[in-house]
């Protein structure tokens, strides 16, 4: 079993470059098919051209790097410079890259580069957005496997790119008891045996669940669509105990029908991570336009 190396932390390489290569092949295969044929009646084949990408809003930039290896892996003669660095903060009209070369290569690999920087920059935005709004609460935003298949390493990248944490990456990770699986064994009376260095979190839909958890003192505790009063409860008991015993380290999480609205008065409760699955699985992609100079 594998454990969480990079678990809650920010300074994780940026993501799988090899994954997103693959990625973004078979992006590029299914967008455009046996061929561009719009783009080979109407554009010469020798015709250079220079175009420019615009942001039409104002939003947190996640994956030009990803928008050049598109370009490039189309066509790799085409010259792709970033005029933004990734994690800027743009605003509306600012041209975040110029791309020069042949103007078929450009056409028809645009769609498929516009998608994915867009995609991220929405996830990266929507979560700063999160994180600015817990200020100066000590909680730490987190993202769940509320993933699209196959994009999880970059979703979770854009993640960390808007100043959120990741959870973990894929089941192998860590241990994560929740309620079907204590339905299935009937609860859970001690901790798994498990590898050094594995995390282990255990699911508690109210503070009797929480209580029960608590004794057996694992790494983090999720509270589940439990009610803000009973999250209060549930700091202030785990407080008790920490205060009682200096190696208690148990982290707790709260979980479940939290957004913008109400995410302050979770993170005033106390409480050490928010996930938020809306991070990843409810995304409005950015507005973001390629023009021909």
């Amino acid at each position: 079993m594998a454990c969480a190396k990079y678990f809650l932390s920010q300074t994780k390489p940026g993501f799988n470059q090899q994954k997103a290569k693959e990625f973004i092949k078979c992006a590029l295969k299914e967008d455009i098919g046996r061929g561009d044929i719009t783009t080979r009646l109407n554009i010469p084949k020798k015709l250079h051209a220079q175009a420019k990408i615009i942001a039409r809003e104002d939003f947190l930039l996640c994956g030009i790097e990803l928008a050049k290896w598109v370009f490039k892996t189309f066509d790799p003669g085409l010259m792709f410079k970033a005029q933004v660095k990734e994690g800027s903060l743009v605003t509306n009209n600012q041209i975040l890259a110029i791309i020069s070369g042949n103007a078929r290569s450009i056409l028809t690999s645009e769609r498929v580069a516009l998608n994915l920087l867009s995609f991220l920059s929405g996830i990266a935005t929507k979560t700063l957005k999160f994180t600015q709004k817990i200020q100066p609460f000590k909680a730490k935003i987190t993202d769940t496997r509320k993933t699209i298949p196959g994009l999880r390493d970059l979703q979770k990248y854009a993640i960390r790119i808007g100043s959120g944490y990741n959870h973990r990456m894929c089941l192998d990770e860590m241990v994560l008891i929740k309620d079907n699986h204590l339905k299935i064994i009937g609860g859970i009376n001690r901790l798994p045996k498990v590898p050094l260095g594995c995390k282990i979190e255990i699911e508690a839909q109210n503070l009797k669940e929480f209580q029960r958890a608590l004794v057996l003192a694992p790494d983090i505790i999720m509270l589940d669509n439990m009610q803000i009063k009973d999250i209060q409860k549930a700091v202030k008991i785990r407080n008790q105990k920490k205060n009682g015993r200096q190696s208690f380290t148990t982290l707790l999480e709260a979980s479940g029908g939290i957004h913008l609205g109400n995410i302050k008065k979770y993170a005033a409760t106390g409480v050490d991570l928010i996930s938020v699955g809306e991070l990843t699985d409810s995304i409005q992609s950015t507005d973001i336009s390629l023009e021909l100079c």
